[in-house]
């Protein structure tokens, strides 16, 4: 079944919502502020994500270009907000389509139905190199062995791999893994790469994997 993520503040929308996409087959989970959707695209990486921006904690356009450099689905984006500006903003940001409140169920319906078929999912496995990283399976290889990775480890690592190639900044990475409030907190970063460059890296002091570009963030190569 697809994994609808529905985040939205408006108690009378979100029933509404999750009636009518349940109806039509879709499992959803609804949440109503900016930090519980960046656990929940983060935990159960859902197949697409329908995103007001007026969130009571969180800036929607925030969490959008927050998730973007590690959610490969789709991100749907249904606000009040009407002004070209803010659309063409959030659709830079990463957001894949944008629909204006009000608006008509059937077209939501055929939008969403629009962004799944032309969703190109992650492969489960990422290979690089000696290393074999499963996503779906939570597991990772070096050279065929399983490597152990710590809970933290793991979501750091995840976040990287699936961003592969792209440079991902250090209060993303914060936010992500640890969570809003820790945005400011590089040292658990530096500890954290470090810790996965020793299991990972056959040079930790010359890293291949796990690169570092000083002052802006992290890259999976």
């Amino acid at each position: 079944m697809i994994r609808l993520l529905l985040v939205e503040d408006d108690p009378a929308l979100v029933r509404t919502l999750v009636i009518v996409l349940e109806a039509h087959g879709y499992a959803v989970r609804a949440v109503t502020d900016g930090r519980s959707a960046l656990s929940a695209v983060r935990e159960q990486q859902p197949d697409l994500v329908v995103l007001d921006l007026g969130l009571p904690d969180l800036d929607g356009l925030d969490l959008v270009e927050t998730v973007r450099p590690w959610y490969r689905a789709p991100i749907l984006v249904l606000s009040a907000r009407d002004a070209e500006t803010t659309k063409v903003h959030a659709l830079r940001a990463g957001a894949d389509d944008y629909v204006t409140k009000p608006f008509g169920v059937e077209e939501l319906l055929a939008r969403i139905e629009a962004l799944l078929r032309r969703s190109d999912p992650a492969s489960d496995t990422v290979r690089s190199g000696d290393l074999a990283v499963d996503l779906a399976a939570h597991r990772v290889e070096r050279d065929g062995d399983e490597v152990h990775l710590t809970p933290t480890e793991w979501r750091m690592l995840e976040v990287l791999v699936r961003a592969r190639g792209a440079l991902v900044s250090q209060q993303a990475l914060l936010q992500t893994v640890w969570g809003p409030q820790y945005a400011r907190e590089t040292n658990y970063l530096r500890v954290y790469l470090a810790q996965l460059r020793h299991k990972l890296e056959d040079d930790p002091a010359r890293p291949r994997h796990l690169l570092t570009e000083p002052g802006a963030g992290y890259r999976f190569r």
